[in-house]
């Protein structure tokens, strides 16, 4: 803290002295308006150009600051919003989830991004989503033991995660270079910092990571399933085209041709 208390001070002298220099030229115009009506008059015209270029500042200013309040927006809906929820284990591969919504009336794909991806993976690490769609993603993190002297109450990590989305003309197949090929239209849409939960310690936001994950392994078991066979097609109010209909349709195909030969 006193790092930044020395460092500011240069910085607040020329904010005073920027600040008073206006004045000082204000008491000069002052001096020559009593000395002479004609700069006095000179003043005068001179003070709506004055107002006018404070007023044009002021509404940039104004204009930056909406800009601030009022960001772009997105097309992702994340779930955690901003954060990615670890259990604490030390020396394991852990799992955190987040829920992924596209938002957006057009179709969008999404990326991962990640600063450690030596430690680090997601799954999948990206795809398209239809508008409205949604999809549980599931980050794996190498949780690193406590260096020496650490308590593991204090632990954080450094890995950050970025979710990049990017608006596509429909339904296609995913691949990473769709990003490359379009990096002016791509929007950062969040980045993820990490949070330790203790598994000893139940609480809302590790019981939500549970349901979370289950739900993912749900939808990767019933992904690698083969399609059921659904069965004899019903068409109609009980009319079922199955093999007892083929067989039957062969065998009056088979009289008609034996009729017509003996005939």
């Amino acid at each position: 803290m006193p790092i930044e208390s020395e460092q500011k001070s240069p910085s607040d002298g020329k904010v005073c002295g920027f600040f008073k220099l206006p004045f000082r030229q204000s008491d000069n115009n002052t001096s020559t308006t009593s000395s002479s009506s004609s700069a006095s008059n000179l003043h005068g015209q001179s003070q709506p150009h004055v107002e006018g270029s404070n007023h044009h500042g002021s509404a940039n200013s104004v204009s930056s600051v909406a800009k601030s309040l009022f960001p772009s927006r997105r097309r992702l809906k994340l779930d955690p919003a901003n954060k990615l929820y670890f259990p604490y284990e030390p020396g394991k591969q852990a799992r955190s989830a987040v829920r992924i919504k596209n938002r957006s009336k057009s179709y969008a794909a999404f990326k991962f991004q990640t600063t450690s991806p030596k430690s680090c993976f997601m799954r999948p690490p990206g795809a398209i989503l239809a508008p409205g769609e949604s999809i549980i993603a599931t980050v794996f993190k190498f949780v690193e033991l406590p260096e020496k002297n650490e308590k593991p109450m204090d632990q954080k990590s450094k890995a950050k995660f970025k979710i990049m989305s990017l608006k596509v003309k429909g339904p296609m197949d995913y691949v990473p270079e769709l990003f490359d090929e379009q990096k002016d239209q791509v929007a950062i849409e969040q980045i993820l910092r990490v949070v330790f939960l203790y598994p000893g310690r139940p609480c809302a936001a590790l019981e939500k990571l549970k349901r979370q994950l289950a739900d993912a392994d749900a939808a990767l078991e019933a992904s690698k399933k083969p399609p059921e066979d659904a069965g004899p097609g019903i068409i109609g109010e009980g009319l079922v085209i199955d093999e007892w209909k083929e067989r039957r349709e062969r065998y009056l195909a088979r009289q008609q041709v034996e009729g017509v030969d003996s005939s």
